[in-house]
């Protein structure tokens, strides 16, 4: 008999992050993931303008914004946000178990 064994909760998940930004030089992931330091997530830019960035992330609601050329920028490809403290939207991001 082989008994299979259970995943563990709360096992982090490989999500990609994707931001179509063809005319920027440079693009940073920022969120409650990182402390808001975006020099922790440089983002890579692909062949077509996108920018990509991958993290693994454990289960739980998160709260995140692209920083862009040094401005901040909304998902315009995630409609869930929420009021930050300074008047602007941060974007969240649900990871189920």
């Amino acid at each position: 008999m082989v008994k299979k064994q259970s995943e563990p909760k709360n096992k982090p998940k490989k999500i990609e992050f994707l931001l179509y930004a063809p005319s920027a030089r440079e693009v940073f992931l920022s969120g409650d993931f990182n402390q808001w330091e975006g020099e922790k997530c440089p983002m890579e830019k692909g062949k077509i303008g996108e920018w990509e960035k991958a993290l693994m992330l454990s289960p739980g609601v998160y709260e995140y914004k692209y920083l862009v050329d040094g401005q901040w920028q909304e998902d315009s490809a995630n409609h869930q946000n929420r009021l930050n403290s300074f008047g602007t939207y941060n974007h969240v991001l649900t990871v189920a178990e």
